[in-house]
């Protein structure tokens, strides 16, 4: 299934795990080197901590934590991605950023619940077919939205 413009649109692709993610370049706001994070008690398992960048106080997620990836050691090539999501400036760490691509809507493909069986398929609008790799577009809201953290939510009684 295509999916819904055959409009080409910038996305930033970068590295987490062995996966390969692009978000749309318009979200962007820079990409910085990594650097250490102060911790915020009580601020839940996604947001790893906060970083000053200019004087704005921004809050870090964690993909590998969103994602269920294992954690891996920050690298030289480990950055923080700078987003704007749900009306906020956050950061993501990923393990690298790769490029910038132009990617036509008739390259993705809505995701199928088998492409998506080891994520969540609310993080994910669709799924980049470019030469011989698959990239994976994320729904940045989503990902970066504390409601929808898993680990935060109520037990069943």
């Amino acid at each position: 299934m295509e999916y819904k413009t055959s409009e080409e649109k910038q996305y930033v692709v970068f590295r987490m795990n062995m996966e390969v993610f692009g978000l749309e370049i318009n979200r962007v706001k820079e990409i910085i080197t990594y650097q250490e994070y102060t911790n915020i008690p009580g601020a839940g398992e996604l947001v790893e901590g906060v970083i000053n960048l200019r004087g704005h106080v921004i809050p870090i997620f964690d993909l590998r934590k969103r994602f269920g990836f294992s954690q891996a050691e920050r690298t030289g090539s480990t950055r923080i991605v700078v987003v704007e999501a749900n009306d906020n400036t956050v950061g993501i760490v990923v393990d690298g950023v790769s490029e910038v691509l132009a990617i036509p809507g008739g390259m993705i493909e809505e995701p199928s619940a088998m492409l998506t069986s080891g994520l969540d398929s609310d993080f994910i609008t669709g799924i980049a077919k470019m030469d011989e790799r698959l990239i994976i577009i994320l729904d940045l809201e989503r990902v970066v939205s504390i409601d929808t953290d898993r680990s935060a939510a109520p037990e069943a009684v």
